[in-house]
């Protein structure tokens, strides 16, 4: 059976797609699962099948649409789980790879305003190459500019925009990371690489 929410802490997490635009030389996609959690779908969840799946929700702090895949794919049925999800009294917050624009060819950030509380965007490195280097996005180099642009766009749609780096990239390259976030008026996250 398919998993569409798994738990971790005082988090749910929402698997609704194994489809990507990267393919990153450190994705934990790489592995067969996360933690205990085999996350590859056989099908991609509706909204109501994502909605009976989430028993717990009144026990959680936050719901997050990350998973297998770029959830920004699953744009059709993020608005609906998020008014599920708000009903309920959580925040909600999307991990994405900020290629939303290009996937979707249209301005997503304004389609998640009232909806997602926290936009987390894997920056990933600081510029162009590296990041096409590392990330293998199938938009190429400009999948990077393609994000700095959607994290400018979330910051006037959504309360809380962060840029997330990985801690392996170095202290050079965190540094550089910082200011990107700090002209653009974002937070960064620095999150340890998971093994």
């Amino acid at each position: 059976m398919d998993t569409y929410t798994y738990r971790i802490g005082n988090k749910i997490y929402l698997n609704l797609t194994n489809r990507c635009s990267n393919n990153c030389d450190f994705c934990i996609r790489r592995n067969d699962g996360y933690k205990e959690f085999g996350l590859w779908l056989t099908k991609e969840p509706s909204a109501e099948d994502v909605i009976n799946a989430l028993t717990d929700i009144d026990s959680a702090e936050e719901v997050v649409f990350c998973g297998y895949g770029e959830p920004i794919y699953r744009l059709d049925i993020i608005p609906e789980l998020c008014d599920y999800i708000h009903k309920h009294g959580k925040k909600t917050r999307i991990n994405t790879n900020g290629q939303g624009d290009l996937i979707w060819d249209t301005d997503v950030a304004s389609k998640l305003k009232g909806y997602i509380d926290t936009v987390s965007i894997s920056l990933n490195a600081t510029d162009a190459r590296s990041y096409q280097e590392i990330c293998h996005s199938e938009y190429g180099e400009k999948a990077f500019y393609a994000l700095l642009d959607f994290a400018k766009k979330c910051k006037e749609n959504v309360s809380r925009v962060i840029l997330s780096v990985v801690d392996v990239i170095g202290e050079d390259a965190i540094a550089k990371a910082r200011e990107i976030a700090d002209s653009l008026g974002v937070e960064l996250r620095v999150r340890a690489y998971l093994e």
